[in-house]
């Protein structure tokens, strides 16, 4: 089973994607974005854009990898990746659902205020780019293609996993970390995750 996990910028995908690795024995978070990173450093500058999805490239890429890895790994394999563009939605998740590959598929949504707030608390401004994408994101991401959509403006990491758990039949290991090694793992996250842009 693969288990994609969509949204906006700030919505959680990426804390979400890592908790249920966690409580998930033999689960497997890919990174579709790391691609994406590996086109943009590996070519000429003319050749360049603002946005890697729009490499054909990198949705083969993705395809590919995903369909190699549903069939040769029997754990889950969890995707944060936020995709709001049709085609190329079909052109990865829309081919593996062809292949008979189970794609779990979860839209986290939140407000604007909300996802404003959460991409300060990991130090992104007013301005930065990701907060600039979130009108975007959000109107796109309420089409009915990219269901099941889950409200998260008062939900917690542990409360969306569970959904999504309980969503997909898996049962989790308990979580019987104290609150502050849930805030020591969070962070460790967020600084595994930082992105320099060039």
């Amino acid at each position: 089973m693969i288990i994609w996990i969509n949204g906006a910028f700030g919505s959680g995908k990426t804390n979400t994607a890592y908790e249920l690795k966690r409580r998930m024995p033999h689960a497997f978070v890919y990174d579709p974005e790391e691609v994406g990173f590996f086109i943009r450093d590996n070519i000429p500058k003319e050749l360049k854009n603002g946005d890697f999805q729009e490499f054909p490239m990198w949705r083969d890429f993705n395809y590919e990898m995903l369909k190699y890895m549903s069939n040769s790994y029997s754990g889950v394999i969890i995707v944060p990746m936020t995709i709001t563009d049709s085609q190329y939605f079909n052109e990865i998740v829309g081919r593996l659902r062809l292949d008979r590959i189970e794609v779990k598929h979860f839209s986290l949504m939140a407000s604007k205020e909300t996802l404003i707030k959460r991409l300060r608390k990991r130090g992104d401004g007013v301005n930065s780019w990701p907060a600039q994408q979130i009108e975007r994101c959000v109107t796109e991401l309420k089409q009915p293609l990219f269901g099941e959509h889950i409200s998260t403006d008062e939900m917690n990491i542990s409360q969306v996993v569970e959904h999504i758990a309980n969503a997909c039949g898996i049962t989790l290991t308990p979580d019987n970390r104290s609150w502050l090694i849930r805030k020591k793992d969070a962070f460790m996250i967020w600084l595994k995750h930082i992105r320099l842009f060039a």
